[in-house]
């Protein structure tokens, strides 16, 4: 005979909810403390199947993202941390009450007579494994963490599979580059707002290389044609160079603390991470102003090519350029520093590449294109960084 585990022991909650009537049905919404969420929840994973051609159902949620748990693990102990929407919730009828006059919802794993459930099989999730994945790193001591959730009593499978794909394929996604602009009304520091400022300063300086060349929203802006850049990649392009976790120093930035000055080695990855933390923040722009000044001065004609072949001011160019930014800057200076155009310039000069080099048949779209054109003005500029 099986032994009884404490999960299958007689488990009830209550929650104080509403009742909600919508065309696919009633539904309940309550708050419920994240300890108690991930204590009744589990979740199917659809995948294929080993000795079939096609896919076979097996579940209708996606695998875990283990990357994105961490990050979200990570987001829960913020102090401005907040999940504002819904996770969505499927539980059996036998397990659910609904109490009309209390507006309660008692959720339970006794079903009929002595039969019961393990109480981690109450609530299937529908939309929101990845939050309640991440709830589990919330820190000892951490502030009451609830979470707001829509409870879907006796829902069938055909509905529960088409709430997850209204949910995950209908709805827009934010653009990261509105995303990014949204910094702008921080009141806080933090490395996002940091690299937001620089590209819109940039964008908006008529001496800039970056001109009229960045989407601030990710797409182009009315009346002009000369954009090649979202401020998303530009963003995330000089971010690495002010930090190595924005999230915690945004969030030691908010609960009124300054992070400490990095090291000599942390500085040779975090090149411009001591000039943040002073409030340094125009030398950094003067110091990603000047190489990208340098990079047109050596490639006029690439850096000013709108062609679809063209590929030096674009995504590729742009990414491969920002992470030379690194070993140039190591080899003519100290970290912290403000370097001279033509200290730059001295450096990129010795590549060899031409302006009709730079096309998108020799340095393919994506990562591979970004990394060999990286590589090679690395190897060509004899920098061993």
């Amino acid at each position: 005979m099986r032994q009884q585990s404490i999960f299958d022991a007689p488990y009830e909650i209550e929650l104080p909810c509403i009742r909600v009537t919508q065309p696919i049905g009633d539904f309940y919404i309550a708050s419920i403390d994240s300890a108690q969420l991930r204590e009744i929840t589990y979740y199917d994973v659809r995948e294929l199947s080993s000795n079939r051609e096609i896919d076979e159902y097996l579940g209708i949620q996606r695998k875990v993202s283990p990357k994105r748990v961490k990050e979200i693990g990570k987001y829960v102990n913020t102090v401005d941390a907040c999940f504002p929407t819904s996770v969505i919730l499927a539980v059996r009828a036998e397990c659910a009450t609904f109490d009309e006059e209390r507006r309660v919802l008692k959720l339970h794993n006794v079903l009929n007579g002595p039969e019961r459930i393990d109480r981690t099989q109450i609530a299937r999730v529908l939309d929101g494994q990845h939050r309640i994945e991440g709830l589990a790193d919330l820190e000892p001591g951490h502030p009451p963490f609830q979470v707001n959730v829509s409870i879907f009593v006796e829902m069938d499978i055909e509905s529960q599979a088409y709430i997850f794909s209204v949910v995950n394929l209908a709805q827009t996604k934010v653009n990261k580059s509105l995303v990014y602009d949204l910094f702008e009304y921080s009141r806080s520091r933090s490395p996002q707002k940091t690299a937001h400022t620089i590209a819109v300063a940039l964008d908006r300086a008529e001496s800039s290389p970056f001109y009229h060349r960045i989407k601030r929203l990710g797409v182009a802006t009315d009346g002009r044609f000369t954009e090649t850049l979202t401020q998303a990649t530009f963003v995330e392009g000089l971010l690495p160079y002010l930090t190595s976790d924005p999230t915690k120093d945004r969030d030691i930035y908010l609960r009124g603390g300054k992070p400490i000055l990095a090291t000599a080695d942390e500085l040779r990855k975090i090149i411009f991470r001591n000039m943040f933390l002073e409030g340094r923040d125009m030398d950094i722009a003067d110091n990603v102003f000047n190489f990208f000044v340098a990079a047109k001065l050596q490639w006029p004609i690439a850096w000013s090519g709108a062609g679809d072949r063209s590929m030096l001011n674009k995504t590729n160019g742009f990414k491969a350029l920002i992470r030379l930014l690194r070993p140039v800057y190591l080899y003519v200076a100290n970290p912290g520093d403000v370097v001279s155009v033509e200290s730059f310039a001295e450096i990129l000069t010795r590549s060899t590449l031409k302006d009709e080099d730079f096309t998108t048949d020799r340095y393919k779209p994506g990562t591979s294109g970004e990394t060999a054109l990286f590589n090679e003005l690395k190897d060509q500029l004899e920098l061993s960084y």
